[in-house]
């Protein structure tokens, strides 16, 4: 099937030296059909990406790729270098490549593709540097996987990088070094996570889990709310902050998360409670506050969500049942929200 030209070509030009020595010319020169100049003045504008005709202005082509080198620098504070290759940098790779070949496993019949991998396995780095890349790796990807900020995943890594610099951890499972590192990631960027919920779904024992993290909190001198560089404290993730993630997967309205949280406040004011841990106190404030309203939601489905046991509930249910005249303001009494005679006695046996 013969394709018809976009436009003519020029009849090529005679040769200023003898064909007997050096031949005819072979050349193709495209030619502008409406100035049918013989020596066309044709000229790529790579701003815009035209073929443009010199004499009349007529644009012969648009679209034209550009294939000249770049030589433009992509970088912030890096000076002129115009490299092009790979992903943004990293400023916590500092100092180490970023960059990795991977052969494919396909080796096309001739049986090379695992000693490619060896041979390029052993000529990319060192198995530290191997092992920094992973942590890395796997920080990012379980932060996907919980949903988490990028944030976090950026305080996670560095904090494994210091934790890895000074050989803290030096020994421990890196699967443990790096759920502890996440753990603490979410208590410095108030994303507040559980030890429970992070070693379950990380599959990390409880018991090394916190000797990781006993050790990286001594080390850092870190407390809730501390950044990962400094250890100024700051006000902790108490239970009200849970509240959102715990209504949302039991399908509450968003009173009763409002009204919860005020609960709360004021029990730690009267001191009832004290001494619970915040997922306890979050799952019973759930339950008063469920059955207070009238949105009553079983303890087996509270357990599961907040991650502790029915009894643990029924035991911070009974402390704020025996006050619930400090804890229950008079105006959602009188409103008609808030019901004292729907509290549950039998729940407390």
């Amino acid at each position: 099937m013969a394709y018809s030209q976009p436009f003519p070509l020029a009849a090529p030009q005679a040769p200023k030296v003898q064909a007997s020595s050096y031949g005819p010319d072979l050349s193709v020169r495209l030619m502008c059909p409406e100035c049918i100049d013989p020596n066309p003045n044709i000229a790529e504008e790579f701003g815009s990406g035209d073929l443009v005709c010199r004499k009349c202005g007529l644009v012969l082509g648009d679209r034209i790729v550009d294939t000249r080198s770049e030589w433009r620098t992509f970088a912030n504070d890096e000076g002129d270098d115009p490299s092009r290759v790979g992903a943004a940098s990293d400023p916590l790779m500092k100092g180490r490549e970023q960059l990795d070949t991977v052969v494919s496993f396909r080796n096309g019949g001739s049986g090379m593709a695992r000693e490619l991998q060896r041979a390029a396995s052993r000529a990319q780095s060192s198995r530290a540097e191997r092992n920094f890349l992973t942590a890395f790796r796997d920080i990012s990807s379980w932060c996907d996987q919980f949903s988490l900020p990028k944030t976090v995943s950026d305080i996670a890594k560095q904090l494994y990088k210091r934790s890895d610099e000074e050989r803290l951890l030096r020994g421990k499972p890196l699967d443990a070094v790096i759920a502890v590192c996440i753990f603490i990631a979410c208590r410095q960027a108030h994303v507040p996570r559980t030890f429970q919920e992070i070693y379950n779904l990380t599959g990390v024992s409880k018991k090394t889990f916190g000797q990781c993290y006993r050790a990286l909190e001594q080390a850092f001198n870190l407390t809730a709310g501390a950044s990962a560089a400094t250890s100024t404290p700051s006000p902790s993730a108490g239970p009200e902050n849970m509240l959102a993630r715990y209504c949302n997967h039991l399908d509450l309205p968003p009173n009763v998360q409002f009204i919860c949280s005020d609960i709360i406040v004021q029990a730690r004011k009267h001191g009832i409670a004290d001494g619970r841990s915040p997922v306890s106190i979050a799952g019973g404030a759930i339950f008063f506050t469920c059955n207070l309203l009238g949105k009553v939601k079983s303890l087996q489905d509270i357990s599961a969500v907040a991650g502790v046991s029915e009894k643990t509930i029924k035991l911070v249910y009974q402390l704020y049942y025996n006050d619930k005249e400090k804890l229950v303001k008079k105006e959602w009494i009188e409103n008609g929200k808030a019901d004292l005679a729907r509290l549950p006695f039998e729940a407390l046996r």
